[in-house]
């Protein structure tokens, strides 16, 4: 297929979002101070974080489902409202760790095994679904619909996966707030 005018300024800047990103949030991660912009308590932020990946997650399943019945409008509309969340989660996250010291997790035996994994394949796929996400909102808003088509079958079970995860992390850090 011919790459359009369109694609190459979309695909570089794509490309760049999902190196920047990710690698500003690793920065932030490991501030030598935080600025409580907000004057927030540290448990704020993660609520509102599970709130938002859990509502993410739910808008997922409902855009795969009016996928599969053929309403693409309403799908094409869940699913921008899916991506509007999850960029909302991104700002928010990247004030928190501004904001807040990170907690660590106190846990032990098994558990402490089942976070960790939950955690780290979290982490590594949120890297991953960056440029998923933007090149599948951009195939499908653009109406290449057989790109979407074949990208949307890797971007959806990551980024169900990486919102689900997002609410079990919470779920396991509640007692460490």
């Amino acid at each position: 297929m011919a790459i359009t005018q369109k694609d190459r300024i979309a695909v570089p800047l794509i490309i760049a979002l999902s190196v920047i990103v990710p690698l500003v949030v690793l920065i932030l991660m490991y501030l030598p101070e935080r600025y409580n912009l907000f004057g927030t308590q540290a448990g704020t932020f993660p609520l509102f974080h599970a709130v938002l990946n859990g509502t993410t997650a739910l808008l997922l399943l409902m855009g795969y489902y009016f996928m599969n019945v053929k309403e693409y409008l309403l799908h094409r509309n869940v699913m921008i409202a899916a991506f509007a969340l999850s960029a909302i989660f991104l700002v928010s996250y990247v004030i928190s760790k501004i904001s807040n010291d990170p907690v660590a997790y106190g846990g032990e035996g098994v558990l402490r095994y089942v976070y960790f994994f939950i955690l780290i394949t979290h982490i590594l796929l949120s890297a991953i679904i960056v440029p998923l996400v933007l090149f599948t909102m951009y195939h499908g808003l653009t109406a290449q619909y057989e790109k979407h088509a074949r990208i949307a079958r890797w971007t959806f079970p990551v980024w169900l996966y990486v919102a689900i995860t997002g609410v079990l992390v919470y779920v396991f850090m509640l007692p460490y707030y």
